[in-house]
This record gives C-alpha cells, sequence and structure tokens, in this order.
C-alpha cells in the first residue's frame, strides 16, 4: 500500500510540474512590458531597468522560468551576494533554514514564493489566502446542493424506470448539461435578484392542477389499497402532482399567448397570481461592512444563487450516474434474492442497491468538487463574490500575471490533492487497485 502511495504523490508532482511549465510560458510569452505597468505612465527608463532587474525580466526566458522554480520550491538555492537573482532577500523570502553550501551559496529551506501583486504590491500568496476561502465555502455549499438533489432524483428516477418522473429526471440533466455557467448566472440574477427580489409573483393555473394532481394521486392509492391490495405509493403521488403542474403551465402559457393575441382578457384565471414575499437575494460578497459601527458581519444568504449555478451541471451529472449505477445495481442476482427473502423494500433499496451503486458518484463528486475551484471564475465574477475566481478575472483583465500565475497553480494543485486522495481511498477500499 506504501508502494501504491508513493506512486500516486510521484504522478501529481509530476503533473504539478507540468502545469508549471505550461502556465509560465503561457503567460510570459504574451505582449506587454510588466515593468512600465509598475512604473506608470511617468516612469523613466532608468527605473524601468531597475524593476526589470528586481523582477528578473533582463535574463532568458529560460532562466526566468528556472528562477520561478527556484522560487516555488520549498528546498531552494540561494545566493548572500545582493547583486544576484538568487539573493535570499527577507522581504520576498520566508526562510525557516538556510546552510551554506559554497561560497555565497546557501541551500534554503523556505516557504514558496509567489511574488508580488503588479497593481498592489501585495503577496500573491497574501491575496490567494484571503480569497480562496470563499471559494471553497462556494464549491462545497454547491457539491452538497447537487449531491443531495441528484442522489434523491436518480434514485427515484431508477425506481420508477419509464414512468413521468424518470422522463421529468431526464429533462432536468439534460438542461443542467446544457446550459452554461455564464448564461444560467445572468438568468438566475435577473430573476432571483432582481425581478422577485421584493415580490414573487406565481401564476395560480399551475397550482391548482398541482393540487386537482395531488387529489387524484390520493384517490388512486385508496383505490389500489381498498382493491389491490397495494401499498400506497409516495412516488405515484409525486408524479401525480408533476403532472398535473405540467399540464397547468401548458394551459397557462397558451392562455397568456391568446390574451397577448386578442389583446383583453379572454380567460381570467390566465391573470391571477400569487403575491408572495420576494426573494431579498441579492449579490455580492459574502460579508458586508457596517460603515457606523465598523464591524463585520456576514449574510449567508447570498450564497444561495451563487451555489445553485455553480451546482447545476454537477447535479445533472450525479442525477445521471445514480439512475444508472441504480438500475445495473437492480439487475443483479444478489437483489433478487434479498426480494425473494422477504425484505422489505426499505432495506432492498436503501441498505444494498444505494450502498453498492455509489461509488461512480463519489468519484464524479470528488472531480466536479476540484473542478468547481476553477470553474468559478465566471460565477463568482457575474454574483460579484469576492473569491479566488473573480480575482483571477479583474488579474486577467488588467494584466496582473502573478495573481493570475499563482492563483492557477494553487487550483491545480488543489485539484491534484483531491485526486491523490481519492485514488488512495479507492486503494484502500479496493486491493485490485493498488495492482493495476
Amino acid at each position: 500500500m506504501l508502494r501504491y502511495i508513493i506512486r500516486k504523490i510521484v504522478y501529481g508532482c509530476l503533473v504539478l510540474f507540468g502545469v508549471i511549465t505550461v502556465v509560465f510560458f503561457l503567460f510570459h510569452s504574451k505582449p506587454g512590458d510588466p515593468a512600465r505597468l509598475l512604473g506608470g505612465q511617468n516612469v523613466n527608463e532608468e527605473i524601468i531597468k531597475s524593476i526589470r532587474k528586481d523582477l528578473g525580466l533582463d535574463l532568458p526566458l529560460y532562466k526566468q522560468y528556472l528562477l520561478y522554480l527556484n522560487d516555488l520550491s520549498p528546498l531552494s538555492i540561494n545566493s548572500t551576494n545582493a547583486n544576484s537573482h538568487l539573493y535570499l532577500d527577507s522581504a520576498k523570502y520566508t526562510s525557516l533554514a538556510a546552510v551554506p553550501i559554497g561560497p555565497e551559496k546557501l541551500l534554503v529551506i523556505k516557504k514558496p514564493y509567489l511574488r508580488r501583486s503588479y497593481q498592489t504590491k501585495q503577496r500573491v500568496s497574501e491575496i490567494i489566502w484571503d480569497t480562496l476561502p470563499e471559494t471553497i465555502l462556494l464549491a462545497f455549499v454547491s457539491i452538497l446542493i447537487a449531491t443531495l438533489l441528484g442522489v434523491f432524483l436518480g434514485i427515484m428516477a431508477a425506481l420508477r424506470k419509464g414512468s413521468f418522473f424518470d422522463s421529468f429526471s431526464m429533462v432536468v440533466a439534460v438542461l443542467g448539461m446544457s446550459g452554461p455557467s455564464f448564461f444560467l448566472g445572468v438568468i438566475i440574477v435577473w430573476i432571483g435578484a432582481e425581478l422577485w427580489y421584493k415580490i414573487t409573483y406565481l401564476p395560480q393555473l399551475p397550482f391548482y392542477f398541482l393540487g386537482l394532481g395531488l387529489i387524484f394521486g390520493v384517490a388512486y392509492n385508496q383505490y389500489r389499497q381498498n382493491r389491490i391490495n397495494k401499498r400506497f405509493s409516495i412516488g405515484f403521488l409525486i408524479e401525480s402532482g408533476l403532472k398535473g403542474f405540467g399540464l397547468g403551465m401548458l394551459f397557462w402559457l397558451i392562455g397568456i399567448a391568446m390574451n397577448g393575441m386578442l389583446g383583453y382578457d379572454l380567460l381570467p384565471l390566465i391573470n391571477n397570481y400569487f403575491e408572495l414575499p420576494g426573494t431579498n437575494l441579492s449579490i455580492g460578497p459574502l460579508t458586508d461592512f457596517d460603515d457606523f459601527t465598523g464591524e463585520v458581519y456576514y449574510r449567508p444568504s447570498k450564497i444561495i444563487l451563487p451555489a445553485l449555478t455553480l451546482g447545476i451541471r454537477p447535479l445533472a451529472i450525479v442525477l445521471q450516474l445514480t439512475r444508472s449505477s441504480m438500475l445495473d445495481v437492480l439487475s443483479q442476482d444478489y437483489i433478487r434474492t434479498a426480494k425473494a427473502k422477504g425484505l422489505s423494500s426499505y432495506k432492498v433499496i436503501y441498505k444494498h442497491a444505494l450502498k453498492n451503486s455509489l461509488s461512480p458518484v463519489i468519484t464524479a463528486i470528488s472531480g466536479w468538487f476540484a473542478s468547481l475551484l476553477a470553474g468559478a471564475v465566471f460565477v463568482e465574477n457575474i454574483f460579484s463574490w469576492n473569491g479566488i475566481g473573480k480575482k483571477v478575472f479583474d488579474s486577467v483583465t488588467n494584466d496582473d500575471l502573478p495573481v493570475v500565475v499563482g492563483s492557477v497553480l494553487v487550483i491545480a494543485t488543489m485539484f491534484v490533492i483531491i485526486n491523490i486522495l481519492v485514488d488512495i481511498i479507492y486503494g484502500f477500499l479496493d486491493p485490485r487497485i493498488r495492482l493495476s
């Protein structure tokens, strides 16, 4: 097992090395002079030369790359010569230990140095440390919503294969996969934080049909109990309500179109709405600052809209995986044996089938959690969420390369660490994986 873990860690380090190499040459090959950006509009050539030397921009690109690797590495070679690019500057490096290895040469154990922002002169590590927790929180809430709803809908769809509920869940999955996050984010902001912010107007007709569907579901369940001696079916009740609601929405849309074409209210029930309290959901960072008291307070409600937007795609994936995995497990011999022994449906489904069908779902959830950290760039920008994604977007706009490169490397590191942990967990659960 130890050999398996070491192999996975080595693979992860090689992946990180590749990411660092690609990201460095990709961003440092773009046109533009960071020295002029740092110096401002009225800077002279002497100051520009000094800035370029301080940043190492006077060196060839491959030497800049080696210097950057030296900055990132926790074990680096530095110099005591103040004129050297390898100078151990206490303003840059947080060294833990330094051992002389030659004339003016030191072997240093230090914290990785991600350089400084061109815009604010602040350490990139400090910028990331300030913004990363909010991105992790957003990704965690998003994947939690996607997991709970996706697993529930997937189980229901598998148990009622071929039914209306199954078709409805597949429509939800297809829409979730088809809609880009930046487009859905704009729609959700418009509906949740603007259109329904103060007052929510909902048409009455679909809810009347929902009530009729539920009444029919209760009546039919009662008929099944009395005549066929069948147990009460919650699934059929939910399906009847959804069918009624969908039929009501169809009639309401047709009525809206007819009233619009005719120019008057031919069908008065169409224009009847429920007036409900608004969402009171706004966009912005999780924390607000009170100018009068000087206190910082949290508004957890601000996470609802961005978490919903970010969680739509993983919800669709989890739903599909749960459904297909459950259908596969339910067809196995041991499930039929459990049913033949007289076990209740609850024990068969939740203690046998579900337990053995969640392996691909867990893999998807772990991968999507890491992906959400990188995929939150546009969502955080739309919702003005003060996370690392918004910081990356602003830094790309302002050509602040150290922040962009540092953020990408941190996200890639977290992605690799999560995948290594998942592989190790699978190695413990299934010994066959260690031999592959």
